[in-house]
Formats: structure tokens, C-alpha cells, sequence
């Protein structure tokens, strides 16, 4: 019969093992997510009301948490601006040939800090610029599989150069990514 301290040094061992990586774990996952502050320093600098004043195109892709494309797509977009209220039409070709209209009602509240309404988006969306980053939070109904499922947007788009801007967008419910969105702008 084995003696019983090794057993236990054994069980021990692990227990403390387990302990620090629950314990890096917590670590990585409390880490300070990314801020639109931290690109204060960035770049060329977004403006975006003269980005999204006129025509835009877009294309871009769905993926699913696993990273597989599920569809792609391309928007055809215009922008105008009175004052500090602005409309962007957004126009979508789907891969799968289908076709989808948001029209965005936006408001710029000064110092880098945006507001958008949209006939599928649930209240308003919150926008927050600095440096060559914005970063959009709202909640979208998106149609799958012939029902309409609420999911939360955490939308940074960033200014490339003139004419270049990428936006990625992770879509969450209930705190777990069900997949991204990743867009590349460009502007004649």
C-alpha cells in the first residue's frame, strides 16, 4: 500500500497549480478593456462628421464565434450633416442576395461624443471618439432564422488615412460573443 504523503503532496501540488491559473485567469479577464482615450494620440485624427458627410462604400463580413465566415456583404452609404444632426443611409447587398436599409439619425454632443438612432436599434447608441478611434455601443435587433434576437454591439471603427477606415464590431448576449463584424470603409 502506497504511504498517504505523496498522495497528498501530490493533491496539493495541483490545488496550488489550479489556484494560480485561476488566479491569471481572473487576471486577464479583469485587465482594463480598451478605452477611446487610449488612441488620444493616434493618428490621423477621425473626424467623423467630414468622413461620413457624402458618399461611402463598405465592405465587409460576418464571422462566427468559431471565426468561420457565415456571410458577406457591401454598403453603399451617404452621409449629410446640418449643424450637429446628421443622417447616414446605410444600403446592404448581402452574399445570399438579400438587401437591408438602416437609416441612422445621429447627434454630435461636442468633445468627441456622438449619439445614433435607428429604426432597429433598441434606445441609443452611444458613441465616444479620440485620436483616430471611435467607439460605438448599442443594442441591434438582428432577424435570424425568422425571429429577431437582441444583440449588444461593441463597435470601434479607425481611421486609416483619408480615404480608409476599418471598423470591427463584437455582438454579444448575455456577455458571451456569438461573432464579429469587421468592415473596411472607403471614401472616393
Amino acid at each position: 500500500m502506497p504511504h498517504p504523503m505523496p498522495l497528498r503532496h501530490r493533491a496539493t501540488r495541483i490545488l496550488s497549480a489550479a489556484a494560480v491559473a485561476l488566479t491569471v485567469a481572473l487576471g486577464a479577464g479583469c485587465a482594463s478593456a480598451p478605452q477611446p482615450s487610449d488612441y488620444a494620440q493616434q493618428q490621423p485624427k477621425l473626424d467623423f462628421r467630414a468622413y461620413f458627410n457624402g458618399p461611402v462604400s463598405a465592405q465587409g463580413l460576418f464571422t462566427d464565434r468559431d471565426g468561420r465566415v457565415v456571410k458577406r456583404f457591401s454598403v453603399a452609404m451617404v452621409g449629410r450633416w446640418e449643424g450637429q444632426q446628421g443622417v447616414l443611409e446605410e444600403d446592404f447587398t448581402y452574399s445570399d442576395g438579400s438587401r437591408q436599409r438602416r437609416v441612422w439619425r445621429l447627434t454630435d454632443l461636442g468633445g468627441g461624443r456622438f449619439e445614433g438612432r435607428a429604426d432597429d436599434v433598441v434606445g441609443v447608441a452611444l458613441g465616444e471618439s479620440a485620436g483616430n478611434a471611435l467607439r460605438w455601443r448599442y443594442t441591434l435587433q438582428v432577424p435570424v432564422d425568422g425571429r429577431v434576437i437582441e444583440f449588444q454591439f461593441d463597435d470601434w471603427m479607425y481611421q486609416m488615412d483619408a480615404r480608409t477606415m476599418i471598423n470591427k464590431a463584437a455582438m454579444r448576449k448575455f456577455g458571451i460573443t456569438f461573432g464579429e463584424v469587421t468592415l473596411s470603409f472607403l471614401k472616393p
